[in-house]
C-alpha cells in the first residue's frame, strides 16, 4: 500500500523506471495477482497494481458494484499515483475498467502510452450474462468452467465463503455494464486473447479496434479465459517490448 492511498500497490518500487504500468484485476481478483508481473518487469517498468475494496486487506470496506463507479475511484487513485509516462493493463473485467479509466484520464488531459486489454470483448459488444444472479453453486460452476482458479480452493469452505461476495459483486459490475460513451481513445490498444475463450470470441476482441484512434493490434494465444497464466513469459515479454518501444499516441 502507498503511504497515502489504499488503492495502489507497488510491490517492487522502481523510481528510475521510464514508464509505469497500472494493472487492473479480473472479477474476484486482487492486486496480488500482478505481483509476479511486477517482479518480472522490474526495474525497467514500475507496476502499480490496483486493489479493489472488499478484498484482502480492504475486506472491511464496501464494494463497488458498477464499472462506472469503480472507474471514477480508480481514476482518482491513478491520477494521484502516476508521475511519469504510464500504460494500463486489465484482464477480463479489468480490461473494461482499464478502458473506462483511460477515457476519464484522457478527458482530464492525461493520455496513456498504451492500453492493454486482455480476455475481454470490446465495450461495444454486449452479451446477456447473468452469472451474478446465480446461487453460490452456480458461481462456483462458472469458475470451474473458466479454469482460472486453483482447484484446491474449491475444497476450502471458509475461503470460498470469504471470496464469493467479491465474485458476485464483480460479476454484477461486469454483466450490467453498458458502454455509455463513444469516446475513442488516443492511446494505441493491444488486445490479448485466448483462442478458446468462452467469454470473448475473436470477433468480439477484434472490435476493440473501433475504440481507439491510435494503432490497434490483437495477439492470440492458445488457451481459454486465463491464457495469460499459462503464457505469462510471452505476455510479459510483449508488455516489455511495447513499453520500451512504445508507439506514439495521437496528440
Amino acid at each position: 500500500m502507498t503511504a497515502t492511498d489504499p488503492w495502489i500497490r507497488r510491490f517492487f518500487p522502481s523510481p528510475d523506471a521510464s514508464v509505469q504500468l497500472v494493472c487492473l484485476p479480473h472479477a474476484g481478483g486482487s492486486a496480488s495477482f500482478y505481483r509476479p508481473v511486477a517482479q518480472a518487469l522490474n526495474p525497467g517498468v514500475e507496476v502499480l497494481a490496483v486493489q479493489y475494496p472488499g478484498r484482502q486487506d480492504r475486506h472491511h470496506e464496501p464494494m463497488i458494484d458498477t464499472i462506472g463507479g469503480l472507474a471514477d475511484q480508480v481514476c482518482r487513485a491513478v491520477a494521484g499515483a502516476v508521475d511519469r509516462p504510464f500504460a494500463l493493463f486489465g484482464h477480463s473485467m479489468g480490461a473494461t475498467l482499464a478502458f473506462e479509466v483511460a477515457v476519464r484520464l484522457e478527458q482530464a488531459g492525461r493520455v496513456a502510452e498504451r492500453v492493454f486489454v486482455s480476455g475481454r470483448r470490446a465495450p461495444s459488444c454486449h452479451r446477456d450474462e447473468q452469472v451474478h444472479q446465480r446461487d453460490d453453486a452456480g458461481i462456483i460452476a462458472e469458475l470451474r468452467r473458466l479454469s482460472g482458479t486453483d482447484q484446491q480452493i474449491f475444497g476450502d469452505v471458509e475461503l470460498m465463503r470469504m471470496i464469493l461476495p467479491a465474485l458476485r459483486n464483480d460479476y454484477r459490475a461486469a454483466e450490467t455494464y453498458v458502454c455509455a460513451t463513444d469516446h475513442r481513445l488516443r492511446s494505441p490498444v493491444t488486445a490479448l486473447t485466448g483462442d478458446d475463450d468462452p467469454r470473448a470470441s475473436q470477433d468480439e476482441v477484434r472490435a476493440w479496434s473501433a475504440h481507439t484512434q491510435g494503432a490497434f493490434e490483437m495477439e492470440r494465444y492458445p488457451g481459454g479465459h486465463f491464457f495469460l497464466v499459462d503464457h505469462a513469459p510471452d505476455v510479459i515479454r510483449l508488455i516489455r517490448e511495447r513499453l520500451t518501444r512504445p508507439a506514439a499516441a495521437p496528440r
